[in-house]
């Protein structure tokens, strides 16, 4: 059977043949509690975060499945000791204010083992995305609040016909991408042979932000329609729901010599006195230029571009990058569809530059007091008009997570948390400057920037 974007879907099915919890392997831990705060509290009602590894076969005797996933579920219990949040759970104390806890009756990590023999790691590595990944990625469209109940991470380890496939959800409540990432390069070092990982994770919160803030949640997830108060009230009197759009995800991949050009582009007109543009600032301009046009916005239509910029060393004190939690806020900057698509490359360039510049230690403490004074409960897509919003960093080292059988494949993230405009940056597989974009958009928007040959092929 085949799709309306002619892709063949996978035929079979994947069977569960395990379903157990792993809890830390020291008994030593002790009662553990760790707050949440205020960078924390604005993803309680977005769902868990998704990650998927795919590692393929090498030599003869490829991944033995049994014996790699005992291998695999005893380091995740070795490392449950120093990243205790994610073997916790979610509860609220005598006041009403969120924290995770982790103890001896904790419910530990979720792992799920199946096998999906019909299935290979090319399929699965695609550019276009799948339903299928529903089946390889455990928790999907599950809100973080239910970690009240649930694991705050889930893992599900699935034998293909030529290798396997990690898949992973985070509470996104509870840590960011870059604690994500340290969590998965440090499992994988305990299990290719450490006896200790590299960088021990800093669980000091009150460092970052030691605000209390009570949140009133919904009664189910099924409750929270749109963005609403702390106390329940409905932000919207309007309660008409549109139609959700019909949406693709899809991952284009840029070489590192083309990011080059796109760097130097942005900046060959730029003034001697001014600061050159990153990288990032380059190619993010690249993107939100590409999509709008392929969108065909009104020239007078608002776009907005956000970026869950990581805060570590723009708080004062600034954090270790080894900070255990969510340490990200949404930046925005906005402006005409038809200025973005009519100036230079640099126009947008510099106002994502500008917009990064000013948010400094000053714009994180006054955001973060505007929310304390009035907490709001923000749906996942809650990014603005006609946005490109970017997620996840081409820095986090996504490709260096061997847990002793190679690098992976391919990693991509699952369905949860995806919208029209949502994108993820990963670094690409050839190493250097590469990246991998990738990008959901409405089905019509994706069909025009998929022949924009002036977005891949610059």
């Amino acid at each position: 059977m085949a799709t309306e974007n002619g892709k063949k879907e996978v035929e079979m099915r994947v069977k569960l043949i395990n379903k157990t919890n792993v809890y830390p392997s020291s008994k030593k831990l002790g009662k553990q509690e760790t707050p949440l705060v205020t960078f924390d509290l604005p993803y309680v009602t977005f769902y868990y975060n998704q990650k998927l590894l795919l590692y393929k076969n090498s030599g003869e005797d490829g991944i033995k499945f049994e014996e790699t996933v005992e291998k695999l579920k005893e380091g995740l219990a070795f490392i449950l000791e120093d990243f205790f949040p994610l073997a916790g759970k979610l509860e609220k104390d005598e006041e009403g204010v969120l924290k995770v806890v982790c103890e001896e009756e904790c419910p530990g990590v979720e792992v799920v083992e199946a096998v999906a023999e019909g299935v290979d790691v090319a399929e699965l590595a695609d550019a276009e995305s799948s339903s299928f990944l529903h089946e390889i990625v455990p928790y999907h469209g599950v809100m973080n609040l239910e970690g009240l109940h649930r694991p705050l991470l889930a893992v599900q380890f699935t034998k293909l016909k030529d290798g396997l496939a990690i898949g992973c959800a985070f509470n996104h409540a509870i840590l960011d991408g870059m604690s994500t990432w340290h969590f998965l390069s440090s499992w994988a070092e305990i299990c290719r042979g450490s006896t200790t990982i590299s960088v021990q994770p800093f669980h000091d919160r009150a460092k970052a932000r030691s605000t209390r803030v009570k949140l009133d949640l919904p009664e189910s997830p099924a409750a929270f329609e749109k963005p609403v108060t702390a106390n329940g009230e409905s932000k919207e009197e309007n309660n008409h729901t549109p139609a959700e759009p019909q949406l693709r995800e899809k991952i284009f991949r840029f070489s590192g010599s083309t990011i080059e050009k796109i760097k130097s582009k942005a900046n060959e007109n730029l003034a001697d006195d001014s600061k050159p543009f990153s990288t990032f600032q380059a190619f993010g301009s690249h993107i939100w230029y590409a999509v709008t046009k392929a969108r065909n916005l009104k020239p007078e239509d608002y776009t907005v571009f956000t970026i869950f910029a990581d805060l570590r060393k723009r708080v004062d004190p600034p954090m270790p990058d080894s900070y255990f939690g969510n340490l990200i806020q949404a930046i925005f900057t906005v402006t005409a569809a038809g200025a973005l698509l009519s100036n230079p490359a640099e126009y947008g360039t510099k106002a994502i530059q500008g917009v990064i510049k000013s948010h400094d230690a000053k714009a994180i403490n006054d955001r973060n007091a505007a929310w304390e004074s009035n907490p709001v409960l923000f749906k996942y897509k809650d990014a603005g008009m006609n946005c490109v919003a970017v997620g996840s960093s081409p820095r986090f080292p996504v490709y260096e997570v061997d847990f002793g059988f190679g690098k992976p494949e391919r990693v991509r993230s699952g369905t949860n948390n995806k919208f029209d405009g949502m994108v993820y940056l990963y670094q690409g597989k050839d190493g250097g400057k590469s990246m991998d974009v990738e990008i959901t958009l409405e089905s019509e928007a994706m069909k025009n920037l998929e022949m924009d040959e002036e977005f891949t092929k610059v």
